[in-house]
């Protein structure tokens, strides 16, 4: 599990067909083979360290999912370890099960913040709603706008300076996970949202 906050912005070193490599500095510091990263909101298993680099080895299903299969060498990454124990849950809980992408449609300035408005599949729009959590690269943040093929989020200034998503343009692809308490309310509730209710 974890919590959306992103701990460092990593740098893509390889890209193979189901292998991975990071080069990381502060995440690496008490990491042990078998932990989990989360790159850019996809949970991975550190398989291999080493000197100020990890790899993760990346499945098929993945690939399908999420933008992995996009990086390549030199490209930003956002990082984050899993919840330990005795953690703050300072985000929201973020699986790390990436359940499809967006494409960047506008990032616009207001104010301090920046405003990101980005489309997405309705399979994933259904689970998004204005004022609730969503993990976007694996950086938790709140909605605050949807519309029947979009969603917008403000990033404040720390998110902007801290994670990789002003790197990205508009048309460029990011991994979604939505909110897990609405999963579940649809697999309990299946009729809910038919009006057989």
């Amino acid at each position: 599990m974890f919590t959306g906050i992103i701990e460092e912005v990593g740098t893509v070193e390889e890209t193979a067909s189901g292998v991975l490599r990071i080069q990381a500095r502060n995440i690496l510091e008490d990491t042990k083979l078998g932990d989990s990263i989360a790159i850019n909101g996809v949970d991975l298993t550190v398989a291999e360290m080493d000197g100020g680099t990890f790899k993760a080895n990346v499945m098929p299903e993945t690939y399908r999912r999420s933008n992995l299969g996009e990086l390549k060498r030199g490209d930003a990454v956002n990082l984050e370890r899993s919840v330990r124990p005795m953690d703050r849950l300072s985000g929201h809980i973020v699986r790390g099960v990436v359940e499809g992408t967006a494409t960047i449609q506008s990032v616009e300035p207001e104010g301090d913040a920046i405003i990101v408005r980005l489309r997405t599949p309705a399979e994933l729009l259904r689970f998004m709603v204005i004022k609730g959590p969503i993990a976007i690269d694996g950086a938790s943040l709140t909605i605050i706008d949807k519309t029947a093929d979009s969603f917008a989020v403000s990033l404040v200034q720390y998110t902007q300076e801290h994670t990789n998503l002003l790197r990205k343009k508009p048309g460029d692809s990011v991994n979604i996970e939505t909110d897990i308490i609405a999963r579940y309310v649809e697999a309990l509730f299946p009729d809910l949202g038919s009006g057989r209710l």
